[in-house]
């Protein structure tokens, strides 16, 4: 399944709706990209399943911060 694992972003369901409002089911996907990411304050890669919102948060905020946003300890894994 596609999922992000810090934010625990996935696919949602909704509606397509047509001309004369008929609605049908479907699915709304997260775009997921798997990315190795450099953690300095650890020293090494991490290899994460990321949406591309994330990705750029992490741009701009860094990884530890971003994941410490969202209650994720990363600086624990060894």
């Amino acid at each position: 399944m596609a999922k992000s694992d810090i934010t625990g972003q996935r696919k949602l369901k909704g509606h397509s709706v047509s001309h004369s409002n008929i609605k049908t089911k479907r699915w709304q996907n997260v775009n997921v990209q798997s990315r190795r990411v450099w953690v300095p304050e650890v020293g090494r890669f991490v290899t994460l399943n990321l949406t591309t919102r994330d990705i750029r948060s992490i741009d701009k905020l860094g990884l530890i911060a971003y994941a410490k946003k969202h209650g994720i300890a990363l600086s624990g894994r060894g």
